[in-house]
């Protein structure tokens, strides 16, 4: 099969035009009564040049559709809803990598695997014991590594207690969930042997 200068001409065909008492060649495919889908592309119509233009000229993609329907198939990402884990934004990582800061983009990506591996390779505390991830989200909360120690551990309590409660900061009462993640954490961290 051969194309020429008119797109999607398919010479060489041996179809006549599917138009009502039209004898000339069918060069020209056009969607058919039976939509594409599950069990396959569905079936095709062949028509002459100018009845390929009458056809194109009345055919309505949303015919039928309802105002929301055509509304989410001009969307930019319309069948692209939800995203697979490899195609999110973060791809599993905390944030996308500046880009400008890269000369060559899969240098940025190796630099995003490596920081995600870091993150997941497990923290020791001093005396050589894994941090539990109880133990970590509890660093974490308190904005701590686990090279922390008691000095550390009381001085960044007291900053954040300034911050969150209500007594310290004026008033604000909007923290008083974060206050009472700290004060969990201080608990739970202040038991262990790394801060006694």
């Amino acid at each position: 099969m051969s194309q020429d200068r008119f797109h999607g001409r398919v010479k060489g065909a041996d179809r006549v035009c599917d138009w009502p008492e039209c004898t000339e060649k069918g060069e020209f495919r056009a969607p058919g009564h039976k939509p594409s889908g599950f069990d396959g592309p569905g079936d095709y119509r062949w028509f002459c040049l100018d009845h390929i233009r009458a056809f194109n000229a009345g055919y309505d993609y949303f015919e039928g559709m309802s105002a929301e329907e055509i509304w989410a198939a001009q969307s930019p990402i319309h069948g692209w809803e939800r995203e697979s884990r490899s195609f999110r934004p973060t791809a599993g990582i905390d944030a996308a990598p500046r880009w400008a800061d890269f000369a060559d983009p899969l240098e940025a990506i190796s630099q995003r695997a490596k920081a995600r591996k870091e993150q997941l390779r497990p923290t020791a505390w001093p005396d050589g014991r894994f941090v539990s991830p109880e133990e970590k989200r509890a660093l974490d909360v308190m904005g701590l590594g686990a090279d922390a120690d008691r000095r550390a551990l009381r001085v960044r309590y007291s900053d954040l207690l300034h911050r969150y409660h209500p007594d310290r900061n004026g008033g604000d009462r909007s923290h008083e969930n974060r206050l009472q993640q700290v004060v969990e954490a201080y608990q739970a961290l202040r038991k262990l042997p790394a801060f006694a």
